[in-house]
């Protein structure tokens, strides 16, 4: 399903990505809308597939975060590998990217021996010829 989205939704998303539990009657203040638009316009988002989920971002002590660059082999379709890279628990996000590498992979992980597990699953998946893993040493969030 295709959505259009306009300047008001944009401005929902942004506030929406910040906390995606903003009240409605907040967000309708911010923008000068009524609560009613705000929840039609909510609702055509989540329909439209443009709001895929509500999650919540957070930061556990220890935790480590990696980016696990992907190779896919030449004849391999990339989503077909992409579908099955998701089937491995724990993998939060994957992107299909420009350059050298396929897809981006990223995961968390309580240890580094946890991100090696990741890694060789991932390296074990038919379609995938190389990985580059990149572990994050810092975070900063808006």
């Amino acid at each position: 399903m295709s959505a259009r989205v306009d300047e008001r939704d944009y401005a929902i998303l942004r506030i929406l990505r910040k906390n995606a539990r903003t009240p409605y009657t907040v967000i309708a203040r911010e923008l000068g809308i009524s609560e009613v638009a705000v929840r039609k316009r909510i609702l055509k988002l989540v329909r439209s597939g443009v709001i895929r989920r509500f999650t919540i971002d957070y930061s556990v002590p220890g935790e480590l975060k990696a980016a696990i660059l992907v190779r896919t082999l030449p004849q391999t379709r990339v989503p077909d590998v992409s579908r099955r890279l998701l089937a491995i628990p724990g993998v939060e996000a994957i992107y299909e990217v420009t350059g050298e590498h396929d897809l981006l992979v990223l995961v968390s992980a309580r240890s580094v021996d946890d991100i090696n597990e990741y890694v060789d699953k991932i390296r074990s998946t038919q379609g995938v010829s190389s990985t580059h893993t990149l572990i994050a040493l810092r975070t900063w969030t808006p």
